[in-house]
């Protein structure tokens, strides 16, 4: 009897941190949007509105919800600006742990356009919420064609947005995920994509906020005494008597001389030489450890003169709101499970708990409106799929990449195509420029080509300015030629 009692007390100690970890814990923001309430929590800003650059959002489950009742707000207008806040309770993460999570699901084909949430203090006339309006955290995916694929991950501290140093990279499918980010207040950090760990660290070194601890002395120079070198000439390392004497080459002792040389007429034969096998190179000592060897001299690192510790680093300026401010080309970015709470473990258990709700990947092929050729990326993650259906694959990925490889040809025709064009209308401008350029008489100013031109027009044209009409003259009359020289003059104006 003492031991059953013995068992449930060993059992109940061990429960006990985790029953007081959950009581401490606190949720300081949730939202999954699955209520009509979600509509009065949040504000869509008028911001880009007057100019007719604001979106809209549509409470929807997406295109191949694992659940249909799980929705959460989508993007829904094309090249617009999308601003939306939701005010929370204060809190300021000081001597407690940071935790940000959500889940973001790209159905469009977003060319380029954001995907983060931001955190912000102070007051924010929430009507207005846009892109100049500060915040203290931004966090998220930042997608633009095949080359921007970036993860944000930006703290402001003393008025100041400072971006992580580390290149992140963002997943870039049309499935959901989840995107996590920890600041603990010994100024660490982890940052999860769908509950693993992507990367981690410490503020101090990640982010250039402060002035690094330790820095190189610029005026440190290497000891004279210092010897880096690691092997030295063995010095008992004799040369072998007469070895400098012994050639590289020599006459070839199987050679003979041809029968049908002749010496008055070919000169003096010689043999050719061939390498010498006793030759061993140029001699060299053999290699020791030089027992004075120090290692490789490196500049020491001093204490940074303009350091100043701040404990506070990782604190934020009290949060307020909770926003969602992003411009994108093509809408259709499904933003859910927004969360904001101090306790690592409840965040991983909510992405668990949706997960085993949400087995969108196993529903994708059954929804008839996905092409393929057209997302051949998804199917890759069908944890069903049969060897029919790999089949099936396998051949719209070749059709797919057989259509990009006529329409690469196609515009390299079309390419040449121009290029040619280009190149012959540049060389008639060419000729029209130099016939233009170039007087038809030989040294004549431009005002002499002209009377003279003038003058032999007169000889045959009577321009009467009336009518336009034209009369030939079947000879040259002198005494009119001033008078038509000044028609022609006239009418050139």
């Amino acid at each position: 009897m003492e031991a059953h009692y013995h068992f449930y007390f060993k059992f109940l100690f061990l429960l006990l941190p985790i029953i007081f970890q959950s009581a401490l814990s606190e949720i300081i923001f949730e939202e999954r949007f699955d209520d009509p309430g979600w509509r009065e929590r949040w504000v869509l800003s008028d911001w880009k509105r007057r100019e007719g650059k604001a979106g809209t959002f549509k409470h929807t489950a997406g295109k191949w919800p694992g659940d249909p009742d799980d929705k959460g707000i989508q993007t829904h207008n094309d090249a617009k600006h999308f601003a939306i806040s939701a005010k929370i309770p204060e809190f300021s993460n000081k001597n407690r742990t940071l935790v940000v999570q959500y889940s973001i699901r790209f159905e469009q084909d977003i060319e380029c356009g954001g995907g983060y949430i931001k955190l912000l203090s102070a007051y924010v006339n929430q009507k207005k919420f846009g892109g100049d309006t500060p915040y203290s955290l931004m966090f998220g995916p930042d997608l633009c064609g095949s080359q921007t694929k970036k993860l944000h991950a930006i703290v402001s501290y003393q008025g100041q947005n400072y971006p992580i140093k580390k290149n992140l990279v963002c997943e870039t499918d049309k499935l959901t995920h989840f995107y996590t980010f920890i600041i603990r207040p010994d100024a660490t950090y982890s940052i999860l994509i769908d509950n693993r760990e992507r990367e981690s660290g410490s503020l101090y070194t990640d982010w250039d906020i402060l002035p690094p601890r330790k820095i190189k002395d610029v005026h440190a120079k290497k000891p004279a005494d210092w010897d880096d070198r690691e092997y030295i000439d063995s010095l008992d390392d004799e040369k072998p008597e007469g070895y400098d004497k012994i050639p590289p080459e020599i006459s070839d002792p199987k050679a003979k001389k041809p029968a049908d040389w002749d010496d008055e007429e070919d000169g003096t034969w010689r043999p050719p030489k061939v390498p010498n096998p006793e030759y061993k190179g140029p001699s060299k000592r053999k290699k020791i450890k030089n027992p004075n060897y120090k290692g490789k001299w490196r500049t020491p690192w001093i204490d940074n003169p303009e350091f100043e510790d701040d404990p506070d680093l990782y604190v934020l300026k009290p949060v307020k709101y909770v926003g969602i401010e992003v411009w994108q080309v093509k809408a259709g970015s499904l933003f859910d499970n927004i969360l904001i709470c101090d306790d690592p473990q409840y965040a991983k258990e909510v992405v668990n708990e949706i997960w085993a709700k949400n087995r969108e990947v196993r529903n994708i092929y059954k929804d008839s409106s996905i092409d393929p050729i057209e997302t051949p990326d998804l199917f890759l993650f069908n944890v069903d799929t049969s060897q029919a259906e790999m089949e099936a694959f396998e051949e719209a990925e070749k059709m797919r990449k057989a259509r990009e490889e006529e329409e690469a040809r196609r515009a390299r025709e079309e390419g040449e195509k121009r290029r040619k064009e280009r190149d012959l209308r540049y060389k008639r401008r060419r000729r029209v420029s130099f016939l233009l350029s170039t007087p038809p008489v030989p040294y004549l100013s431009s005002s002499s080509f002209f009377w003279a031109v003038s003058y032999l027009s007169s000889s045959f044209l009577i321009w009467q300015k009336n009518n336009n009409n034209v009369t030939f003259l079947p000879s040259i009359h002198y005494p009119l030629l001033p008078h038509i020289t000044f028609h022609l003059f006239y009418i050139s104006l």
